[in-house]
C-alpha cells in the first residue's frame, strides 16, 4: 500500500483516447535489420549483458528470439531478474498463447545491473540501464528514456529479434512499439506481455473499445472486407452483426475519496436486453472498499483478492435491460483508509441485443467502438487477448496470423547434409532436417499438422516419387541438379498458398 500511495502523490492529465489495457505505439514487427539507424548509434557502447537461456528450442539462426532486458534491477537483485524473466517466459508458453508455436521460439534473459532499484515516476527516470518511467503516477504506460542503449544492447547479441524491457516494478504498466515494455507485476506482467507481443509479431491493432488503431487480421472496417471469413462458425448466417451498443466510456484516472463519489450520466436507447459494466481500479483492499451503482442499484462489484492493490479490470454482467432515457453511473469510495491510493482508471457500459451470441468460441461479426465512436468489427466476443487482457488465448484469426508471421522469419528446412561417400550403385545420400513440427515435434500439440516433402531430379524437375514425404533421398549418378520442396500444413492455418508455408531449395551438382 505504501508503494502505491507513493506512486499516486500527484496526477497528470492524459488524453482519454488512451486504451484501457496498456499503452502502445504499434509500428509493426520489430526486426533489427530493418530499423532506421539512430543518429550516432554506432558510437553507443552496448551495456554488458549476462545472458542466460530461459527456453531454447533451436539455433538462433533459424528461430525467433525474444530477450528480456532488465531495468531497475541492482546487482543484489540479479537473481530476482532471472526469476522474473523465467516466470514470464513460462507463463505465456505453458499450454496457452504461444504454446503451439513454441518450437519456433527461443527465450533469453540479459542482465545489466542498475544503480537504482525500480522505475521512475512523474516523468523522471531513475538511474537505471534503460531509464524506464511512468509519465505520471497512474498505473498505465511505462516509457523508456534511453532507446539508444536498448538498441545497442539488442544489436550486441544474436539472441535478440524481439527485445522486451522488463521493469523491476510490482504494479501494472507497459508499452508496445519497437520495444515491448512490461513490469514484473505477477498478474499484469504476463497479460500485458501477451497483448503487446500480439501487436509486435502479428501486426494487429486493438480489439477493445476506446482505442485508436484497428487493423490487421482481427479487424474489419465493414461487413464486406472481413479477413477471417474462413473462420466463421456459420458462414451461411454471415454477415450478421452481433447487436450491441456502448452508451458510455470514460477515462477519469482520478483518485477517489469518501466525501464525494465520481458519477457521470449517459443515455440508453432502451432497445437492448442486458448490459455489462466494466471498471478498471487500483489501490483496492477489500470488496467493502467500493460501491459501483447504476441509478442507485449496486451492480455487484467484488475485489479480485489475488491482485492486491494492483490495477485490475472488472466486468459485471447485469441480466436486465436499461430503460430508455438518461441514467447515472456512480463509483463511491467507502474506505477512508485508502484515500490517496484508491483510483478509478476507466469504465464503460456495453448493452447487448437479445440475439447477441455470447458463446466464447463463436466466430462472426462483433462491433468494436473506437475513441471516436467509429465502429469496426472483430472475430469473437471476449475470447481474444487482444480484447480481454486477462484472456490467455488468441482467437483463431490471430493464431493464423501468428503462425504466418513467425514462419516468414524462419526456414522449414533447418539443415542439408550430403553424405560424400557414394553408395555401391554410385548414388549419393542426401538428408534434410526440418523444423520440429508435425510428426517431428518434441513439444506436443492437440492440433493436426504435417509436412509434404517432394524431391525433384534433373533439369526437367521430375518428381522422385520413391522419396516423397521422406527426409532423405538417394541421388543417382549423372544427376546434374536436384531440388527439394517442403510444404507445411496446420489446421490452425487456412491460407494454404501463403509463401511462408513453402521452402524450396535447388542444388546443382558439380564434379
Amino acid at each position: 500500500m505504501d508503494l502505491l500511495k507513493a506512486l499516486l502523490v500527484t496526477a497528470v492529465a492524459i488524453p482519454a483516447a488512451y486504451g484501457q489495457f496498456c499503452e502502445h505505439q504499434w509500428q509493426g514487427k520489430w526486426a533489427k535489420r530493418e530499423v532506421n539507424a539512430v543518429q550516432a548509434r554506432d558510437s553507443i557502447d552496448p551495456p554488458d549483458l549476462e545472458i542466460r537461456p530461459l527456453i531454447v528450442n533451436g539455433p538462433s539462426r533459424n528461430r525467433v528470439d525474444f530477450i528480456f532486458l532488465g531495468d531497475g534491477y541492482t546487482s543484489d537483485e540479479k537473481d530476482k531478474f532471472f526469476a522474473d524473466a523465467q516466470f514470464l517466459a513460462e507463463n505465456i508458453t505453458n499450454g496457452h498463447t504461444f504454446y503451439d508455436v513454441l518450437p519456433l521460439l527461443n527465450f533469453w534473459a540479459g542482465f545489466t545491473p542498475s544503480t537504482d532499484s525500480g522505475i521512475g515516476t512523474g516523468g523522471v527516470p531513475k538511474n537505471t540501464v534503460y531509464g524506464l518511467y511512468r509519465d505520471g503516477t497512474e498505473l498505465r504506460g511505462v516509457y523508456y528514456d534511453k532507446p539508444e542503449i536498448a538498441h545497442a544492447a539488442c544489436d550486441s547479441t544474436d539472441t535478440c529479434d524481439y527485445p522486451i524491457l522488463l521493469g523491476n516494478d510490482p504494479l501494472y504498466g507497459g508499452l508496445g512499439g519497437e520495444f515491448t515494455v512490461i513490469t514484473s507485476s505477477p498478474t499484469n506482467g504476463p497479460a500485458i506481455l501477451r497483448h503487446e507481443l500480439g501487436h509486435s509479431i502479428i501486426g494487429v491493432g486493438e480489439e477493445y473499445d476506446g482505442g485508436e488503431i484497428y487493423e490487421g487480421v482481427n479487424s474489419a472496417p465493414n461487413t464486406s472486407a472481413v479477413p477471417w471469413e474462413a473462420w466463421y462458425t456459420n458462414s451461411s448466417l454471415e454477415p450478421k452483426i452481433q447487436r450491441s451498443n456502448m452508451p458510455i466510456q470514460a477515462y477519469p484516472w482520478t483518485l477517489l475519496n469518501t466525501t464525494q463519489g465520481w458519477s457521470q450520466n449517459f443515455t440508453s436507447a432502451g432497445t437492448y436486453n442486458t448490459h455489462l459494466v466494466q471498471v478498471s481500479l487500483s489501490g483496492m483492499t477489500a470488496s467493502s472498499d467500493l460501491l459501483v451503482e447504476i441509478d442507485g442499484n449496486d451492480v455487484g462489484w467484488e475485489i479480485n483478492p489475488e491482485v492486491g492493490v494492483d490495477r485490475y479490470i472488472y466486468n459485471m454482467k447485469v441480466d436486465e435491460a436499461l430503460a430508455p432515457g438518461e441514467h447515472e453511473i456512480k463509483v463511491t469510495l467507502l474506505n477512508g483508509e485508502i484515500e490517496g491510493s484508491a483510483q478509478l482508471c476507466n469504465l464503460e457500459v456495453i448493452e447487448y441485443g437479445e440475439e447477441f451470441d455470447f458463446d466464447t468460441g463463436y466466430y462472426g461479426l462483433y462491433p468494436t467502438f473506437s475513441d471516436l465512436n467509429v465502429t469496426t468489427y472483430r472475430p469473437t466476443n471476449d475470447l481474444c487477448l487482444m480484447r480481454s487482457v486477462y484472456s490467455v488465448d488468441f482467437c483463431e484469426a490471430c493464431i493464423e496470423g501468428l503462425w504466418l508471421s513467425l514462419l516468414d522469419s524462419v526456414k522449414l528446412i533447418e539443415n542439408f547434409t550430403e553424405i560424400v561417400e557414394p553408395n555401391p550403385d554410385g548414388s549419393t545420400l542426401v538428408k534434410i532436417d526440418l523444423l520440429p513440427l508435425g510428426k517431428y515435434r518434441t513439444i506436443n500439440t492437440t492440433h493436426a499438422e504435417e509436412y509434404e516433402i517432394l524431391w525433384y531430379g534433373g533439369e526437367e524437375n521430375i518428381i522422385l516419387e520413391d522419396w516423397t514425404n521422406k527426409t532423405h533421398a538417394f541421388i543417382v549418378p549423372d544427376t546434374t541438379e536436384f531440388g527439394i520442396e517442403v510444404r507445411f500444413w496446420s489446421d490452425q492455418i487456412r491460407s494454404p498458398n501463403n509463401t511462408a508455408l513453402i521452402d524450396k531449395r535447388r542444388f546443382r551438382i558439380t564434379g
